[in-house]
């Protein structure tokens, strides 16, 4: 099991914590982190683009010039792809871009994620990441963030939904929150510093542990 300190939200070592290797120290798989990227990029386009092929264009119903003598091509119809205002060859039609992804290839990209946090020295573990009403001010994240030297890109993670440190912290450039529930694989990658708080560690043991 791999040792990590644990923090408060003052930026001071309180203690330590043994992270599971079942979910903290697996080897990580590339390719099962790059297909549920994939698929999470996949999911978040409309797939509403649409155009008109020459069939489905206004017009062109008259033959534009006779069959012969003239010295062109033999065309029919003005909305052909090669002229000005003509349909479009292979238009693009909506469609769903949704890749299915099996279970046991998201759970290991999940723990390949967080072991790779882990393996980069880029996991921060703090005992309880709780802001009260009258605390809520985007300050007191900032303090706390560079108190535990995350100075860039931030993933915040919470055992649930914690409202004040959510709005404490929309309003930082590159700072995100989550919780357990809602983590995914790519925020995980996408940030250098992943900071989660103590109970969320256990809570994310427990479901992703087999």
């Amino acid at each position: 099991m791999a040792n990590v300190k644990v923090f408060n939200m003052q930026g001071a070592a309180v203690g330590e914590i043994a992270l599971s290797d079942e979910v903290f120290g697996v080897e990580p798989h590339v390719p099962a982190m790059h297909a549920v990227v994939r698929a999470y990029m996949n999911a978040q386009r409309q797939g509403t683009q649409s155009a008109l092929t020459r069939t489905e264009v206004r017009g062109g119903g008259r033959k534009i010039y006779r069959q012969k003598g003239t010295g062109n091509a033999r065309h029919h119809g003005r909305r052909a792809p090669q002229f000005t205002h003509g349909g479009v060859v292979f238009a693009p039609k909506p469609r769903d871009y949704r890749i299915s992804v099996p279970r046991k290839v998201r759970r290991l990209a999940m723990k390949s994620a967080l072991s790779s946090k882990v393996a980069e020295q880029e996991i921060i573990v703090v005992d309880n990441i709780t802001l009260a009403e009258a605390d809520a001010k985007t300050k007191n994240i900032v303090k706390m963030l560079k108190a535990l030297g995350a100075d860039k890109k931030a993933l915040i993670v919470t055992k649930d939904v914690e409202p004040m440190v959510v709005r404490a912290a929309n309003n930082i450039e590159d700072v995100k929150t989550t919780f357990v529930g809602s983590l995914n694989v790519v925020d995980i990658l996408n940030c250098d510093k992943f900071i989660i708080s103590q109970d969320a560690v256990k809570l994310v043991e427990e479901v992703y542990a087999e």
